[in-house]
Parts: C-alpha cells; sequence; structure tokens
C-alpha cells in the first residue's frame, strides 16, 4: 500500500466558480484507472445507492445517470424501465465508459463530458439519479442549473452526495503536525438546498444519514477509497514511520467489526 491521504481536495469547492480543467482531468484519470476493480471495491457505495432506488418512480421514459461509472446503476435502471425506458449514462473519465461499454453494451446510450455542461437539450429527461458524484464537481451551481434544464417540468432528480465529516477517521489518521490530511471540500446539506432553490427547482428535499462501513485492516480503508477513484493525495515525504503512525492512529479507533469508515450521506430528491 502507498502511504497517503484519502481525497485530492478539489478547487475552492466553498464557491461557485468555473472548474479547473487541471483538476477535471486528474478526476477523469483517476476514476479510469479505477474503472476495472470498481466494482468488487465498491460495497459502501453500492450500499448507499439503494436510498436512492427506493425512491424512484414507477415509469421513467428518459434518464440520466449522472456519473454513471462502469454502469453499475445505468443498468438496474434500464431493467427497471424496460425497453421504453431510454437510459443514458454520463461519466467525465473515459476509464469509465469503456468499462460500462464493455458490461453493458450499447442498450444505454454512454456519454463522456462534464456535468456543469450537458451535451443535451433541454426539458426531455424524466429522471436524473446521480449516486455519489456531485461531491466531486466544484460548480454546484452550474450542476444544479443544467440539472434542471435537461428536466422536463415535474421530473425528478434524485441525488446522493457526501457532507463534512466524510471519512473523518481517514482524515485523523493521516494528518500531520501542520499538514492536515487533504480531503474533498464537502458541502453541507444547506448549501446544497440554497443551490436547489436557486436553480428554480419547485420542490427540494434534503435528508442527513450517516452510514458506516467496516474494514479488516487500514489497507484495506484505504483500498475501498482508491479503488473506486478517489486517488489519494500522495503527500511527498511520507514515511514507513508515517504510514506506522497512520495504522497506530486507525487501531485506536477499532471496533469489533473492524476499522471504521464513515460517510455522511445526503440525499437530494429536487422536482422541476
Amino acid at each position: 500500500m502507498t502511504a497517503a491521504t484519502a481525497l485530492a481536495p478539489a478547487p475552492a469547492t466553498a464557491q461557485a466558480q468555473a472548474p479547473s480543467t487541471d483538476w477535471q482531468r486528474r478526476v477523469a484519470r483517476a476514476f479510469s484507472r479505477a474503472a476495472p476493480r470498481y466494482d468488487r471495491l465498491a460495497v459502501a457505495q453500492h450500499a448507499m445507492g439503494e436510498t436512492l432506488w427506493a425512491r424512484l418512480p414507477a415509469h421513467a421514459d428518459a434518464t440520466l445517470d449522472l456519473g454513471c461509472g462502469p454502469g453499475h446503476w445505468s443498468a438496474r435502471l434500464a431493467d427497471r424501465f424496460g425497453e421504453g425506458g431510454a437510459v443514458t449514462g454520463l461519466d467525465l473519465a473515459p476509464g469509465m465508459l469503456e468499462e460500462a461499454r464493455r458490461r453493458h453494451g450499447e442498450r444505454i446510450r454512454w456519454l463522456c463530458a462534464d456535468a456543469a455542461a450537458l451535451p443535451l437539450p433541454d426539458g426531455r429527461l424524466d429522471l436524473v439519479f446521480s449516486n455519489l458524484a456531485l461531491q466531486w464537481c466544484p460548480d454546484l451551481e452550474s450542476v444544479l442549473a443544467e440539472l434542471h434544464r435537461v428536466l422536463r417540468p415535474g421530473g425528478r432528480a434524485l441525488i446522493n452526495t457526501l457532507a463534512p465529516g466524510t471519512l473523518a477517521e481517514v482524515a485523523a489518521a493521516w494528518s500531520r503536525p501542520g499538514r492536515p490530511a487533504a480531503l474533498l471540500g464537502f458541502r453541507d446539506a444547506a448549501r446544497h438546498a440554497e443551490e436547489a432553490h436557486h436553480a428554480g427547482f419547485s420542490r427540494v428535499e434534503v435528508e442527513a444519514h450517516t452510514q458506516r462501513f467496516h474494514y479488516p485492516d487500514l489497507a484495506a480503508v484505504m483500498a475501498s477509497i482508491k479503488g473506486v477513484g478517489a486517488q489519494a493525495a500522495r503527500g511527498k515525504g511520507l514515511t514507513r514511520a508515517d504510514l506506522a503512525r497512520a495504522t497506530r492512529r486507525y487501531e485506536a479507533l477499532r471496533e469489533p467489526e473492524g476499522l471504521p469508515v464513515t460517510y455522511r450521506l445526503l440525499t437530494l430528491e429536487l422536482e422541476r
């Protein structure tokens, strides 16, 4: 295992601004590298996605899976809504889409694009489904405005994203004096609600949940994070002593089920 912190920081996530092209390239590259092993290591991510699945409408003619990865949810959505329910899987990472196409074929339309600039017409979608992609988008305002634009009146967006406090154990284990662990700047529930209202959604619901998962050791913890594309910020100068210190800190948190990893989950249900 490479000694590392958990996640590379997004640029200025606390402010609405144009995303960094370099940031987009790094995220796309990290997720592309993770594509072949994503599903094997994405146990937590799939479990959290079930909270969205329970909220699906009975029918949808046109659905977008935003941040589709290797197509796990896209394929399930296509099965759920049948031949009459067209599904588009969209991701920033070409490698994820290659894996999705290899696994699930062309019954789903695959698009490589930025969530803040969707190559889709106005008012055509019944449903946007997005599981744990929004936290990777620096420009929350633009993404929500785009979702509002592409949904038809009465259409819904079902979104899972992450809030402050996510991966707190990882941050504590890897922090060093004068050098805190580099985690994404997660936005809170109030910020998401504010931006959704600003985008024009007529109904905005944001629910907060805490979900915890357990792993046998620090290597497994880090594999669960890096393996799904949340690529570690490889700290220069990290030594075996740093790794030993992180291991000791995490072991102090051990529970009967294993080493805990906490996700602060926000579930958004937005209606145009």
